[in-house]
C-alpha cells in the first residue's frame, strides 16, 4: 500500500493541479467531494456517484457515531465495505454538527458533551474519541476535531475559540494512528480576522499535518470576504500538502477558490438542491418545478452527459417533481453532481494548459446568459 501523499502536477498562478494518494486510490485535484453524511449520497447508488466522476466522498463522524454506531461499522468491515464504495472517503470530525446543537451541548476544555438529536441520549466527543471513531470508520482522510467558531463573532470570541481548536488539533495529532495510505488534516480557523488566520496556520504547521483545511467560511460572511480570507490564508499553507475548503459551495465559489490555490471542496448544495428541484447548468441555475418547463421537451443542459439530460426532457422532469415521484430528485441529484464533477474536470484541464484565466472568464460569461430556455 502506498503512503498518503500529495503530488503537485501543474500550476497556473495560485491555482494548483495535483493528485492525492490514499489507501483506497488516488484523487485528482481540484476535486469536489459529494456529501454522504450518513453513509450514503442521498438518492444515489455508489456506482452512479462514480459515474458522475467523483473519486472521493465525505462521511460524518457525528451522524455515523449515533447511527448505526462506529463500533458496528467497524464490525461490518468499515464504511467502504458497508456502503459499497471502494474509493477514498474523508470524514468530517463531527465538530460542526455538535456545535450547531444549540441547547443540547456543553463545551469544556476536554470535550463536547451533547445530547443526540435522534433520541436525546448523552454522548461525549473529545478529540481522542473523534479520531478513534474515524479510525473505526476506516476513513482515508481523518479531520482533527475543532470548535466551529460562530459567525458573526467578536475578535475576543474568535481568538478564544481558535486557541481551543489549536489545543484540540495537537490532541488529535497525538491520538491519530499512522498507517500507510491514511492521512490526518488540521483545520485553520480564525473567522474573518486575518492575523488570527495567520496564527492558526503557524500553530497547525508546527504540529504538522498531512493536509490542511480552511474552516469557518461560507457561514454568512459573503463571497467577497471569503475570497479575501483565502487570498490571505492559502499562500501561507505548505505547498506540498493538499488544501481543503470546507463546506463550499456554489459553482462560482469553486472556480474562485480554485484560482486561489484550493485543492478540495465539499458541499451539500448539488444534492440538496437536486432534491428540491434546483438544477445547476452551464447557463446558470433553474427551478424545474416552475410552470414554464411543463411543455418544454429540451434537456436541462444540452452539453451534459448525465441520464437526466441524455434520456429525458425538462417537461418530464417537471412532471416528476410536481407529482413528487422519487425519480425526480434522483435524476436532478445525478445531474447536479455530474455538473460539479465536469466543472472540476474543466478546472483541472485549464490549469494544466495554463489557461485558467480564460476558463474563468468563459465560465462567468456563460453563467450570465441565464436559463437555457432562451436559446
Amino acid at each position: 500500500m502506498s503512503e498518503f501523499g500529495f503530488t503537485l502536477l501543474a500550476a497556473d498562478g495560485a491555482a494548483r493541479r495535483g493528485r492525492i494518494a490514499t489507501a483506497h486510490g488516488t484523487v485528482e485535484t481540484p476535486a469536489f467531494m459529494p456529501v454522504g453524511t450518513a453513509g450514503t449520497v442521498k438518492g444515489m447508488l455508489p456506482g452512479a456517484v462514480a459515474e458522475t466522476g467523483a473519486e472521493i466522498l465525505l462521511g460524518n463522524t457525528y451522524h455515523l457515531m449515533l447511527r448505526p454506531g462506529a463500533e458496528r461499522v467497524e464490525r461490518l468491515g468499515g464504511l467502504h465495505r458497508m456502503m459499497g464504495w471502494n474509493r477514498p472517503i474523508l470524514t468530517d470530525s463531527g465538530g460542526f454538527q455538535v456545535m450547531s446543537l444549540t441547547g443540547l451541548r456543553k463545551l469544556t476544555e476536554d470535550a463536547v458533551i451533547f445530547r443526540s438529536h435522534i433520541d436525546g441520549s448523552e454522548h461525549v466527543l473529545s478529540p481522542e474519541r473523534s479520531i478513534e471513531i474515524q479510525r473505526m470508520l476506516d476513513a482515508d482522510i481523518t479531520m482533527a476535531l475543532d470548535e466551529c467558531t460562530p459567525h458573526p463573532a467578536t475578535r475576543e470570541q474568535t481568538a478564544a475559540s481558535l486557541a481551543l481548536s489549536m489545543r484540540w488539533a495537537a490532541r488529535s495529532k497525538s491520538a491519530f494512528t499512522r498507517r500507510p495510505g491514511y492521512g490526518l488534516f488540521g483545520i485553520v480557523q480564525g473567522g474573518v480576522y486575518l492575523d488570527l488566520r495567520s496564527q492558526s496556520v503557524a500553530d497547525l504547521t508546527e504540529i504538522g499535518f498531512d493536509g490542511y483545511a480552511i474552516g469557518g467560511l461560507a457561514v454568512g460572511e459573503g463571497q467577497e470576504t471569503m475570497f479575501a480570507v483565502l487570498d490571505h490564508t492559502a499562500p501561507l499553507l505548505p505547498a506540498d500538502r493538499p488544501r481543503y475548503l470546507m463546506g463550499v459551495g456554489t459553482p462560482a465559489d469553486l472556480v474562485g477558490a480554485a484560482m486561489r490555490g484550493i485543492d478540495m471542496f465539499d458541499c451539500v448544495m448539488p444534492t440538496r438542491s437536486g432534491r428540491t428541484g434546483q438544477a445547476f447548468t452551464r447557463r446558470g441555475k433553474l427551478n424545474i418545478r416552475n410552470a414554464r418547463h411543463q411543455d418544454d421537451p429540451r434537456p436541462l443542459d444540452a452539453d451534459c452527459r448525465c441520464p437526466a439530460c441524455r434520456q429525458f426532457g425538462r417537461a418530464y422532469l417537471h412532471h416528476l417533481h410536481r407529482a413528487e415521484e422519487m425519480l425526480g430528485p434522483i435524476l436532478l441529484t445525478w445531474h447536479n453532481l455530474t455538473y460539479y464533477q465536469d466543472l472540476m474536470a474543466g478546472l483541472r484541464a485549464a490549469i494544466e494548459d495554463g489557461r485558467l484565466a480564460e476558463f474563468a472568464v468563459a465560465f462567468a460569461a456563460e453563467q450570465g446568459l441565464g436559463d437555457i430556455e432562451r436559446l
